[in-house]
């Protein structure tokens, strides 16, 4: 009894070279954008420590102040005291701060992150 002929050659599974080279051109990319993602989220959270410690002070100046002395500490370039939202919520004085900061992707696209933080009432 003869069995019928199976071909040796199995068919063959995993990524092409192509596949391959997409793969890594995401991964740099995502390891890229990362890389500069990451000290602007470290940022946002120097900021929002400076808020806290800015509200302390009992006039919108001396806010300010608080906040451009703890931005300088920390090395926080994204906003000045000067542009600081200062309100009293009841008796408690609130500080708020707005900005965007953009990382350059290729040619005329960004990617964007904007922020609004503030302190806790």
């Amino acid at each position: 009894m003869h069995l019928p002929h199976r071909s040796r050659r199995s068919r063959q599974r995993g990524l092409s070279f192509i596949g391959v080279i997409i793969i890594g051109l995401l991964a740099v990319a995502a390891f890229a954008i990362g890389g500069q993602s990451i000290p602007i989220f470290v940022e946002s959270q120097s900021i929002q420590k400076a808020l806290e410690k800015a509200k302390t002070g009992s006039s919108v100046p001396e806010v300010r102040s608080l906040f451009d002395k703890a931005a300088q500490i920390d090395d926080i370039s994204s906003v000045k005291g000067a542009d600081l939202d200062v309100t009293k919520n009841g008796d408690k004085v609130v500080v708020r701060a707005k900005y965007a900061r953009e990382i350059a992707l290729a040619g005329p696209a960004y990617l964007v992150y904007r922020f609004d933080l503030q302190s806790k009432p």
